[in-house]
């Protein structure tokens, strides 16, 4: 990307690095999954996604620090990809074996978890909109690199914040009632950003809010999705909705980019609330035609698809047929 700068080949090489990233998050969680026994998962995969979390934080300070003009941030980012690679390469652990997974039909999904199937298409949408898009006109507008990374960080310490009890809330109630909730609270926090004067103290709380609502639309979605299918089927639902996840995630940009050209960053920032509060209006649509699902010990997980892209796949019952045990 630094040798040849050129929206043909860049975007070409962000292909080449989602389907890497996605690669690298699947097989990471897949491994941890397998290994981890059944009363250290819970504790396993939120300490795994806890440091997912503050990598990301640490990436958006070292936006702060780096001449983006020049050659240095990828380096860096190779760097630290080779040093991965060194870790992986020289351990002794063995690999997990796999298990055959039950297929899942096209259009089944859609039929048995709707919200799920919409809810994972918005939050792809508003995520991808919102750090694609933000830090562009941010830039554009001459705010400082500094200022960006900061805000930016914040959101990400927001999404992290969230995480936990979010989760348990999910876990304790209708979650299609907790999604409606979530999708209203981010709508809210993206107006009140609008009306907040533009200076940092002002936007830094909102962007908490904000960055916290957004992070966990895709896992209540996902947990929902989970709620209505059966056990062996588990790896094919996460799979299907990150893919669906992924398509909101790449007409987000286009989309929000062709408003905001139009209509300026607050045009964009209202089309992104007007969508969480259609998904809103969906999930509270759906809990007058359906009931909830009976919940089944499969709880929570702290999963974000987008900072790469990040699927779950851990099985719902032991092979015992006990059900795993909770998340944190």
């Amino acid at each position: 990307m630094p040798l040849w700068t050129s929206a043909l080949v860049w975007a070409a090489c962000r292909v080449v690095i989602g389907i890497g990233c996605v690669g690298l998050f699947v097989t990471t969680e897949s491994w941890l999954n397998a290994k981890a026994m059944p009363d250290q998962r819970g504790r396993i995969f939120s300490t795994y996604m806890v440091g997912t979390f503050v990598a990301l934080a640490i990436g958006q300070l070292a936006v702060a620090g780096l001449t983006i003009q020049a050659a240095g941030a990828f380096q860096v980012v190779i760097a630290l990809f080779a040093l991965a690679l060194v870790m992986v390469s020289t351990t002794r652990a063995e690999a997990p074996g796999l298990k055959p997974e039950a297929k899942l039909r096209y259009g089944e999904l859609s039929r048995q978890a709707p919200i799920s199937v919409v809810g994972c298409v918005v939050s792809g949408i508003v995520t991808s909109a919102f750090y694609a898009l933000v830090p562009a006109w941010m830039l554009s507008n001459g705010a400082p690199q500094q200022t960006i990374a900061l805000f930016m960080l914040v959101a990400v310490l927001g999404g992290l914040a969230f995480q936990v009890p979010v989760g348990r809330l999910s876990d304790r109630n209708d979650r299609r009632l907790v999604l409606a909730g979530l999708a209203v609270g981010y709508a809210a926090a993206v107006i009140l950003l609008v009306a907040m004067p533009r200076s940092l103290l002002a936007v830094l709380p909102v962007a908490a809010l904000l960055g916290g609502f957004m992070s966990t639309l895709y896992p209540v979605c996902v947990a929902h999705a989970l709620d209505r299918m059966p056990a062996d089927r588990v790896v094919a639902v996460s799979g299907r909705l990150i893919l669906v996840s992924g398509f909101g995630s790449a007409l987000g940009p286009l989309v929000g980019a062709g408003i905001m050209a139009r209509f300026d960053i607050d045009g964009l920032l209202y089309f992104m609330a007007a969508i969480a509060l259609a998904l809103a209006a969906f999930a509270g649509l759906r809990m007058r035609m359906r009931e909830a699902p009976d919940k089944v010990e499969r709880p929570f997980e702290v999963i974000d698809p987008l900072n790469p892209a990040i699927t779950q796949t851990p099985e719902a019952t032991e092979a015992d047929g006990s059900p795993r045990p909770a998340m944190a």
